[in-house]
């Protein structure tokens, strides 16, 4: 399919080229320059669209740059061109840029008001989801003032672009400017609507502006200018769902949000009986019973202390965030998992808190990461569109502390320099010229070596990030459920695994150790999650799994890599396991309570190393309310540095011996354990461990 997009793309270049030679070269057809030009800019448009509908994101960006080259377009739009096409690659530091670029201009044309208002309108969307309010009212408001009296700007652009700068202003604590922002905004939203409308398009953004509106009014307690937006809002759907093209869900949507709004401003001004009806009309809606509906009541349970029921709804959370992919960043910490705690600690459930509470910070660690790795990739797209200046003054003591480092570094290389020179010394008065060369050959060695390692170290720095951002988060916690997981490679990248996959009340769960160690077993170990993932998302059994990974990885294995592995799967309802052992260690079933012993297996033969193999799969009928603990050798075979390994009876020891009180104090405590044996010694495996109880 994709060859034969960029078929289509190039056939269409070429028929854009044919007219745009026989524009410049046939002066006797047309009437006249204007008409060249039409045909010059449908052919341009036409390129373009064929690549936008291909998909073609780097070509698209490689078209911009060569259009606006050959002066085909203007500044302007080739800027948008590249902003969208950074967006669409998910490079927002980079669009950003773009879509600045795009607003450096003193004039515009009126070719390019369209892509102005557009870059002005994302870039200042794009701004606000930072909240970063400074920067959006200083890139906004002279875009509006270039726009507002242009007769060919966009309705849709500059409502948007009135409410941003409203919302900033009322963010910022500048109430009376914000209002007359929302009602330049408002007015705005209106002369669309009055606009042609075929689809209803037009009316559902002003729709979804207005009550964007309320939302920043109720997020900044101004209740009463929230109730007046709301009411707002209202009027505008009922004109819509007068229209008989009237999207069904999308009224039942909106109609939900006025009512929870309703309910939320009534409580904060004292008419709780008032509220409680609001309320109470939202939860007969079909938005309330969806998981979006559920999380957005929490917003009046939380306000109106009605801890349990935000609780049950709380519930859901994991399984949402997992499903939509979402990243654990610290914006959305702050609005999932801290009203998460907050909910369970006021209905009671103290250990259901502390569980939130442990995810918090495991989730804030990896927040921590993700922070860190998005001011990277923005940095490193500042440095490509030359744009240092701004963002190096925000890090100059980065700046300073690196100068610092390379002037340290360098006097290092001259000391190894001037002991090299007093060596050299006596030759080189006799062979003054060799002696020379001989020197800059060695300093030369000296800096490629060290370039070498740096940028080896580098590289495996940022392969260990990519290979840790490919396991789940450490915790997993839902009604019945406590796992706790924890992966510690021996080297920079490793080759031990943890997986995890839950689907409704099923839990898939896998753990292994390729062979080796190093680049070439995270790789392998890449390669062996994806398949897993794949399979647990068709439902296969941990025996089915097993086969059909293995016949896999033995297709082209030259290098004869292979993995031992246990997977399982878990039915939360009846604590039923399905697993099947691939030459793995044996797990632990059992704690204090019971004393914990391995479990009994088929002996599997490792993942990888013959084709055709059928692996047999186990049932336990239930495992509730026993820990299981799965591991790699990583943790019996440490050792100390006397060689002496950790053993298989002082892991059962520990075990025995630790009172369980959740899954993630299992694993701190063996880890501790592990640590205190080897005494010092550097470890001499990945070492990764897994823990879960079913309630």
């Amino acid at each position: 399919m994709r060859d034969w997009k960029r078929g289509c793309f190039r056939i269409l270049f070429i028929l854009a080229t044919v007219v745009l030679s026989s524009c410049g070269n046939d002066s006797r057809k047309g009437n006249g320059r204007s008409e060249k030009d039409s045909l010059k800019v449908n052919a341009i448009d036409s390129v373009i669209y064929a690549v936008e509908q291909a998909k073609d994101y780097d070509r698209k960006f490689a078209l911009a740059d060569s259009l606006e080259k050959a002066g085909d377009i203007s500044h302007v739009r080739a800027n948008y061109m590249r902003g969208t096409a950074l967006n669409s690659k998910k490079d927002k530091a980079g669009a950003e840029l773009y879509f600045k670029k795009a607003l450096d201009v003193e004039t515009l044309d009126d070719e390019d008001v369209v892509f102005y208002s557009r870059s002005a309108r994302t870039l200042a969307q794009q701004l606000s989801v930072k909240n970063d309010y400074e920067t959006t009212l200083r890139i906004s408001t002279p875009a509006v003032e270039k726009l507002e009296d242009n007769p060919k700007a966009q309705s849709r652009d500059l409502a948007v672009l009135y409410y941003v700068i409203g919302s900033a202003q009322m963010y910022l604590g500048h109430v009376e400017d914000a209002e007359e922002s929302y009602e330049k905004a408002y007015q705005q939203y209106r002369h669309s609507i009055n606009e042609k409308d075929t689809n209803g398009s037009r009316i559902r953004a002003a729709i979804t502006g207005i009550n964007n509106i309320t939302v920043a009014c109720l997020n900044t307690q101004h209740y009463d200018l929230g109730q007046k937006w709301n009411d707002r809002t209202d009027s505008v759907l009922y004109v819509y769902r007068l229209r008989p093209d009237a999207d069904s869900e999308f009224c039942d949507h909106f109609r939900a949000r006025i009512r929870l709004f309703n309910s939320l401003t009534a409580y904060s001004e004292g008419r709780v009986a008032e509220a409680e009806a609001s309320f109470a009309a939202f939860q007969k809606t079909e938005y309330a019973k969806s998981e979006q509906g559920q999380l957005d009541a929490n917003d009046y349970l939380m306000k109106a202390h009605r801890y349990a029921e935000a609780a049950k709804n709380f519930q859901m959370l994991d399984h949402w965030i997992g499903f939509r992919d979402m990243k654990m960043n610290l914006d959305n910490i702050s609005m999932y998992l801290v009203p998460k705690f907050r909910a369970n600690f006021g209905a009671g459930r103290r250990d259901s808190a502390l569980n939130v509470a442990v995810q918090i910070c495991n989730a804030y660690d990896s927040a921590l990461v993700w922070s860190k790795r998005d001011d990277t990739a923005e940095m490193a797209t500042i440095y490509e569109t030359h744009q240092k200046e701004e963002e190096l003054a925000r890090s100059q003591w980065e700046v300073e502390k690196r100068d610092h480092e390379m002037f340290r570094q360098r006097l290092i290389t001259l000391g190894i320099i001037f002991v090299l020179l007093s060596g050299f010394l006596g030759f080189y008065v006799i062979h003054k010229r060799k002696a020379f060369a001989l020197l800059q050959d060695a300093y030369d060695q000296l800096e490629d070596a060290t370039t070498a390692r740096e940028r080896i170290e580098s590289e495996l720095r940022i392969a260990r990030e990519i290979q840790m951002s490919m396991i789940p988060a450490a915790n997993l916690t839902s009604e019945g459920l406590d796992l706790f997981a924890s992966m510690t490679p021996a080297k920079e990248v490793g080759g031990d695994l943890y997986d995890y996959f839950m689907e409704k009340n099923h839990l898939y769960i896998a753990i292994g150790d390729v062979s080796g160690k190093g680049v070439p077993a995270s790789l392998f170990m890449a390669q062996v999650i994806r398949l897993f993932r794949a399979m647990a998302k068709q439902h296969y059994s941990p025996a089915e799994i097993c086969t059909r990974i293995n016949n896999e990885l033995t297709e082209n294995n030259e290098n004869g890599m292979f993995i031992t592995m246990f997977i399982g799967l878990v039915d939360l309802t009846t604590g039923r396991l399905d697993f099947c052992n691939a030459g793995h260690n044996p797990p632990v079933l059992g704690g204090d309570a019971d004393g914990g012993n391995f479990l009994k297996m088929v002996p599997n033969a490792p993942i990888g190393l013959w084709q055709g193999l059928e692996f047999e799969g186990e049932v336990i009928e239930s495992i509730k309310g026993k820990p299981l603990f799965i591991y790699t050798d990583g943790l019996n075979e440490a050792e100390n540095p006397e060689l002496e390994r950790f053993g298989d009876e002082h892991m059962l020891d520990v075990l025995r011996e630790t009172h369980f009180a959740n899954s993630m104090q299992v694993i701190e405590t063996l880890k501790r354990q592990v640590e205190e044996h080897r005494n010092g010694a550097e470890p001499n495996d990945d070492l990764t461990m897994m823990c879960l109880k079913v309630g």
